[in-house]
């Protein structure tokens, strides 16, 4: 392919990346789950058996408050299973609701938004925008590929295992979207086949399954991890903090890691022995970056202390005031404006969160949960595992086919109620619908980094199907596995 042609295709992508046309072609091709008018109609009946739920006699065992707090619930898990209407305005609907219904009040539901993990999220998205403006995580990333990737196996371990890594600390979603450029252009230049070629196919599940597993391990690598901490100091009151979530996650993805090598080859067995024209572009790549600017390392070095921070002095210091500390450091050094990372941040995911922590308080305090939780629980199986078995594959469901979030937001709750009867440690209950929650490896829709994948054309639906069911059946065993030996050596026990 001539490079004309090249930098022609690149920047096509570029712009698609750019003005959101990559996330939406691939959802387009996943398929368009509902046209307007059905959408209406979904809404109307969503409000049409919420308020039949409001309406009725209060059930026995329920309070009035919890019966509202009933009603809102199931309008807002519909509204976010549906999709018909943004997550963040489902969320301000729901506190509205709480306000209005008198299930809180007004004072008390809105100052729900002052979440610290509210802010905590907001300063990690800043912290962000702020690397990838500066270039630091791409250059990374060409030095590695570079340095590492002399091969067809080299190449998509290290595309694999960076991404892995840098979802630990950026949100999936941005990295993904920052690797897919680099991987498209590799793949151009190595005139690999859309649709045809096992490696390509394996370069993008690489960069998106490196994303989804990584992006379990900290609170950095999506929104719903930060949300789960804060709904289970809310409902519980149990803290949870940055060291212990890495430190109970990373066997999961450690070992999600080592088998998504194993399907990469099974089921996309390489078709190239030589990645020379690959290699060489990526060397033409870091020889002509230039050298890295000072302001660059100031910023790499706040960074480090603010992850060090995180870890070592989250008692101390707090997760939300390390970050914005960081934040506001970084703007009194002016290494960044306002106007750099304001359309960089994901502010609907703000607005979704106090809407979400208000309704699982609302739930907790009004009773709604208890009870919900007797009439699930009522005449199952007593068994821990089972239970946790069962919650897992419901959380990652859903999650194959509505944010990841709002999972999280719909079920924990609950769950965190279903725990207490069955006398599970609210930990691993959070872990359980959070992570499984965070695994989506089969459908294009599931994750921000799978639409990504999609749209580059060298995956089909059949190939997210074949390889990303099995991904899902070992991430659930692998995840009981971890439950039933490895958390309670950390005190996170089936049985309080």
């Amino acid at each position: 392919m001539a490079k004309s042609n090249l930098e022609h295709i690149l920047e096509k992508k570029r712009t698609s990346i750019r003005s959101g046309a990559g996330f939406k072609s691939g959802l387009a091709r996943a398929g368009r789950f509902l046209r307007r008018d059905v959408s209406c109609q979904i809404i109307i009946s969503l409000f049409a058996v919420s308020a039949a739920i409001f309406l009725l006699p209060t059930p026995e065992g329920l309070t009035p408050e919890g019966q509202k707090t009933l009603s809102i619930f199931v309008l807002c898990a519909g509204l976010w299973i549906s999709h018909v209407i943004p997550l963040h305005i489902t969320s301000i609907l729901a506190i509205l609701l709480i306000s209005l219904l008198g299930v809180m009040e007004t004072k008390e539901a809105y100052a729900l938004f002052g979440n610290e993990a509210i802010f905590f999220i907001l300063g990690a998205f800043i912290l962000a925008a702020i690397l990838a403006q500066h270039g630091i995580s791409t250059r990374f990333a060409i030095f590695l590929l570079s340095s590492f990737g002399k091969t067809p196996m080299t190449l998509r371990s290290t595309i694999y295992l960076f991404c892995a890594f840098m979802s630990f600390w950026m949100s999936e979603h941005a990295v993904a979207a920052m690797m897919y450029l680099i991987v498209f252009e590799l793949a151009m230049a190595q005139r690999l086949m859309p649709m045809r070629s096992n490696y390509g196919k394996t370069l993008f599940l690489a960069m998106c399954w490196g994303c989804v597993i990584g992006g379990i391990a900290t609170f950095l690598g999506g929104a719903r991890a930060p949300l789960a901490i804060a709904m289970l100091e809310e409902v519980r009151g149990v803290e949870m903090g940055f060291w212990q979530w890495m430190v109970a996650d990373m066997p999961i993805v450690i070992i999600m890691l080592l088998f998504g090598e194993i399907i990469f080859r099974i089921f996309f067995p390489c078709e190239i022995k030589d990645i020379t024209v690959a290699h060489e572009n990526l060397v033409q790549k870091r020889n002509t970056m230039g050298k890295l600017r000072l302001e660059a390392y100031v910023v790499t070095g706040i960074m480090v202390a603010t992850i060090f921070c995180w870890i070592f002095f989250r008692q101390q210091i707090g997760l939300a005031n390390t970050a914005l500390g960081a934040v506001v450091i970084l703007f009194i050094l002016r290494l960044v404006e306002w106007k750099e990372v304001e359309e960089s941040v994901n502010w609907g995911i703000i607005l979704m969160y106090g809407g979400a922590i208000a309704l699982g308080s609302a739930m907790n305090t009004s009773g709604a949960a208890p009870w919900l939780t007797n009439i699930l629980v009522e005449n199952t199986s007593d068994h821990p595992l089972l239970l946790l078995a069962i919650v897992a594959l419901l959380a990652k469901f859903l999650t194959e086919v509505m944010s990841n979030t709002a999972v999280v937001a719909v079920l924990l709750p609950v769950c965190l109620n279903i725990s207490q009867t069955y006398g599970i440690s609210a930990e691993t209950m959070t872990f359980t619908v959070t992570l499984s929650a965070g695994l989506a490896f089969m459908l294009p829709m599931g994750t921000p980094a799978t639409a990504i994948a999609y749209s580059s054309g060298f995956l089909s639906r059949g190939d997210f199907l074949k390889a990303g069911l099995c991904m899902n059946v070992i991430a659930w065993v692998v995840f009981l596995l971890v439950a039933k030996f490895y958390w309670p050596l950390l005190g996170y026990n089936l049985t309080q």
